[in-house]
Order: structure tokens, then C-alpha cells, then sequence
């Protein structure tokens, strides 16, 4: 399955209601949050960001399955986004949707079509909810895949200046 972001502040029209909505896990075992880099020079520091002390929580998420054209038939997922709360927005513009637990519900509702309802679970997470911390770039690389990648890092200074 195809994964892509949707980001949907300002387009919600855009978005098709025949297509099927879901949620998609967020985290790992370890329950690593959403990973999102910072331009720090040459390198992007990365990042994780929990959500409720590291509790599980889930994105907002709409799939299709479609045919290609030649016969293929495709099986793609988004996860939307919307805009950055105050923990995410010094790292990126935009931050993926995550659903409170009292929303799943509603948004899986097969027959649910009330954009001004819909749009209401859209909102950015609360920030209060989150914490951000650096992680190693260890958790580039795909075959990295345990509780090392979402274990704290302390940033290095690195001086720009010959003098300051």
C-alpha cells in the first residue's frame, strides 16, 4: 500500500467523501511519536514527538482502491495533515491530523458527510498534549527499528562564529 500525506486546511472540498476514512497507529512498539527533521546545517535533526506521556495514538487517515488503467488495481492510503500546533511548528509548517480517542467513531462513520463536523476533528492536536525531543539520526536508516531510534539525544552545540 501507497502512503501520502493530504494536507487539508483551506481544501477540505477537495477532499472525496466516497473515499473510505481510517486510522492508522501512531507509533511503534516503543511508542515513538511522529519523526519530523530540522534543518540543522548540512543535517536534519530529527526528532519525536508523544503524545499524552507516550501513550498510542492514531492519525487521521482516508484509503482508496482504484485501477490503474493497465488492469493493476492499487490499494493507496493518506495520512492528513493540518496546520502546526506550537510543539511542531518550529520543526515543520504542517503536522499530521491525530484523532483523540473520543473521535475515532466519528470519523470512521461510514455515512458521516458533515464537513463542518469533519472539519472539527481537522484541528491541529492540542499542544499541552505533547512533548518534543531530539533522537538520534540512527532512525533514517529503515533496518533501524527498535527502542534505541526514539531514545533521547542531547543536541551538540555547534559554534557558526569565529567570534561572537
Amino acid at each position: 500500500m501507497r502512503v501520502h500525506d493530504l494536507s487539508v486546511p483551506g481544501n477540505l472540498s477537495r477532499v472525496s467523501w466516497k473515499l473510505s476514512r481510517t486510522v492508522l497507529r501512531g507509533g511503534t512498539n516503543s511508542n515513538v511519536g511522529p519523526l519530523l527533521g530540522q534543518n540543522t546545517g548540512r543535517a536534519k535533526q530529527p526528532y519525536c514527538f508523544e503524545i499524552n506521556a507516550g501513550k498510542l495514538f492514531a492519525f487521521a487517515g482516508i484509503w482508496d482502491r482504484w485501477n490503474d488503467g493497465t488492469g493493476k488495481v492499487l490499494e493507496t492510503c493518506s495520512i492528513l495533515t493540518t496546520t502546526a500546533n506550537a510543539i511542531t511548528s518550529s520543526v515543520h509548517n504542517r503536522m499530521p491530523v491525530i484523532l483523540g480517542p473520543e473521535s475515532y467513531d466519528l470519523w470512521l462513520e461510514a455515512g458521516m458527510n458533515d464537513v463542518a463536523a469533519v472539519s472539527e476533528l481537522l484541528r491541529p492536536c492540542d499542544a499541552r498534549l505533547m512533548r518534543r525531543y531530539p533522537v538520534s539520526s540512527r532512525v533514517n536508516t529503515v533496518i533501524n527499528d527498535d527502542e534505541e531510534c526514539s531514545r533521547q539525544v542531547q543536541l551538540s552545540v555547534i559554534q557558526d562564529h569565529l567570534f561572537s
